[in-house]
């Protein structure tokens, strides 16, 4: 089940990658958002998202690996978010 993050991420998502055919609520909290995705991201992407999430969440995306992990998917990116603002509501 979807909660506020989420719907939020997606959002973030949909704007920031200006992704013309895709609506926030067709993306699955499980479904890679790189690699195999249907969404046909590439690194550039990832750079824009990372900047994107850390100035709207004020958190750090340290490494290429760290990116990896955290962007695998909505629901990655929803618990990186949570792990790095303990205490705050999204």
């Amino acid at each position: 089940m979807s909660d506020l993050l989420n719907a939020r991420l997606k959002i973030l998502i949909v704007q920031t990658l200006r992704l013309k055919d895709v609506k926030p609520e067709e993306i699955l909290d499980h479904e890679p958002l790189f690699g195999t995705s249907r969404f046909d991201l590439d690194s550039i992407d990832a750079l824009e998202l990372v900047l994107r999430l850390e100035k709207e969440f004020g958190i750090k995306i340290g490494s290429s690996e760290e990116s990896r992990q955290a962007l695998a998917t909505v629901a990655t990116l929803a618990d990186f978010i949570r792990g790095r603002q303990p205490g705050r509501d999204a």
